[in-house]
């Protein structure tokens, strides 16, 4: 298995184990997750506490018809054209021997989008919350994106190849969380090209009019 050397934080691991983190990062923790021996017992060990203080809450008392509403209510949800998309659509292709996150396995794609030499997008769309700014990004052995920041964070789970930063090298398995501290130039290393899952609240800041436009259109 390869090394594993960039890790999320306690505070999204916490979050990810009380269900209080938005869909797209929870997408992309949980991608982390499943491929990651050291955060899946880290996730148990904080569930299993999450499930003590649970236990130590005073109880509370349902009404008896709780249960039987809540599952009539569930079941007369409409299905709405974009679950109806969701169900049908197709998901981009991966290099062979990659695979899909188990996470992502309710999720449907867009097809490979140019947005640059080298450099391809494609949208995903997550049944629990289509709205969510969750895409992945393909880029070519050497090739690298422009310099940028963030407006809020993102999220970044390297599903495929590696890239260098300036501050580090990011592999196969590794997680990036990046915000407005960070100014950095992703570069692909040689010989692979890279394939990553990311999740952006806000927007990327692109130092060139000419990057912003064209993450404009990705949604970045």
């Amino acid at each position: 298995m390869t090394a594993i050397h960039h890790h999320p934080c306690d505070d999204l691991l916490v979050a990810l184990a009380a269900g209080t983190l938005a869909a797209g990062p929870a997408a992309v923790v949980a991608s982390h997750v499943e491929g990651c021996p050291a955060c899946a017992n880290r996730l148990a060990e904080l569930e299993a506490l999450g499930g003590a203080l649970l236990e130590e809450l005073p109880g509370a008392d349902l009404a008896p018809e709780a249960l039987v509403n809540t599952l009539a209510a569930i079941d007369a949800l409409p299905v709405t054209e974009a679950e109806r998309v969701i169900r049908t659509a197709r998901r981009p292709d991966l290099p062979a021997g990659a695979r899909w996150p188990r996470a992502l396995a309710d999720c449907s794609g867009t097809p490979w989008r140019w947005i640059g030499p080298g450099m391809r997008w494609s949208r995903l769309t997550l049944p629990s919350d289509p709205s969510a700014n969750l895409f992945l990004l393909r880029i070519g052995a050497g090739k690298f994106l422009p310099p940028h920041t963030h407006s809020e964070l993102e999220l970044t789970q390297v599903l495929w190849g590696s890239f260098h930063d300036g501050r580090a090298l990011f592999g196969p398995g590794d997680f990036d969380a990046a915000d407005g501290r960070v100014h950095h130039q992703p570069v692909v290393e040689p010989g692979c090209e890279c394939i990553c899952l990311a999740s952006v609240d806000g927007r990327v800041v692109f130092d060139s009019f000419l990057a912003r436009a064209l993450g404009s259109m990705v949604g970045m």
